[in-house]
């Protein structure tokens, strides 16, 4: 008696039909996703200077009755905090692309400036996400 061996698995033209269909998926939708990282990243630094500094920097100011001089007050205590409670900040802020956040007491338009930079970090490159302007806020 003859054992019969059935060959199965999938040919070489299957797997090649099956790569190309997931490559034509890949290139209809990565196009629509490539924006949204960058889309994020905005969203991410505005949630920063408009909540979470924004609410450091004020539990700061209730219990020195002034804004800090510079961000790094918000960790380690200044010489001149009267009833410093903090830290008010665990670790220095970053913005979503690894730049530190500009901040200036007093502000122009407000008690503080709180500025990040963008993407290309540079101060006036038309990209910044700050606390000055409703125009930022949208």
């Amino acid at each position: 008696m003859a054992i019969k061996k059935s060959l199965t698995g999938f040919t070489l033209v299957e797997l090649m039909l099956v790569v190309i269909i997931i490559g034509v998926l890949v290139a209809m939708v990565a196009p629509r996703l490539a924006g949204r990282a960058e889309q994020a990243k905005r969203a991410a630094a505005r949630a920063d200077i408009e909540v979470n500094l924004a609410s450091a920097l004020d539990l700061y100011e209730i219990d020195n009755g002034t804004y800090p001089e510079k961000l790094e007050d918000l960790m380690v205590r200044p010489s001149n905090a009267l009833n410093w409670k903090g830290p008010y900040l665990k670790k220095k802020p970053l913005d979503p692309w690894g730049n530190p956040y500009t901040y200036k007491y007093p502000g122009t338009r407000g008690d503080y400036d709180l500025i990040s930079h963008g993407k290309s970090g540079a101060e006036g490159a038309g990209d910044e996400i700050n606390n000055l302007d409703e125009e930022t806020a949208k």
